[in-house]
């Protein structure tokens, strides 16, 4: 068995990788649909008066988190288009919500299936697509502005249940 696809109790199997270490797409025909649910979130820095002129709905673009919330939205129905083996997957649910926090605005998205395989990375794609619309909408006051501390904080569902970031 190739590196790419150890057993052994030294690494997980990968299963984006066949026996010989060549990417595939994962068959999940096999698999039960569940309700799949993840939850993912992120977060992006900037400036005290960058993040007040989004509370006080002033940028010259229009609405930030209007804008940021739809691109979330649409970013989380084209993950399979951007990630080469996802597999696209039929979303029943994307909420997605924008917090402020201290010098920061967080983006969670969580996104919802009945389906054979997970949504993580439709939340994640969700999350990075509404904080890169941010980034865009507000460049032209604060270049400086930093996306970080993207992470899955939880996922239901499929054979494994619950996980939850520690």
């Amino acid at each position: 068995m190739s590196a790419y696809n150890s057993t052994s109790n030294d690494a997980p199997a990968l299963p984006h990788f066949d026996g010989s270490g060549q990417a595939h797409m994962v068959d999940v025909a096999w698999k039960q649909d569940t309700r799949r649910i993840a939850t993912a979130s992120g977060t992006i820095h900037m400036r005290p008066e960058t993040l007040a002129v989004i509370v006080n709905r002033e940028a010259d673009k229009g609405d930030v988190l209007g804008v940021a919330r739809v691109a979330a939205i649409m970013g989380a129905k084209k993950t399979a288009d951007l990630i080469p083996l996802c597999h696209p997957v039929p979303l029943t649910r994307i909420a997605v919500d924008f917090i402020v926090n201290d010098g920061c605005l967080e983006c969670r998205a969580q996104t919802e299936t009945v389906g054979k395989t997970g949504v993580e990375m439709e939340a994640l794609t969700a999350v990075q697509i509404g904080l890169l619309t941010v980034y865009d909408m507000l460049k032209a006051i604060d270049r400086g502005m930093v996306i970080s501390d993207i992470r899955l904080l939880e996922k239901k569902g499929g054979k494994s249940g619950i996980w939850r970031a520690g």
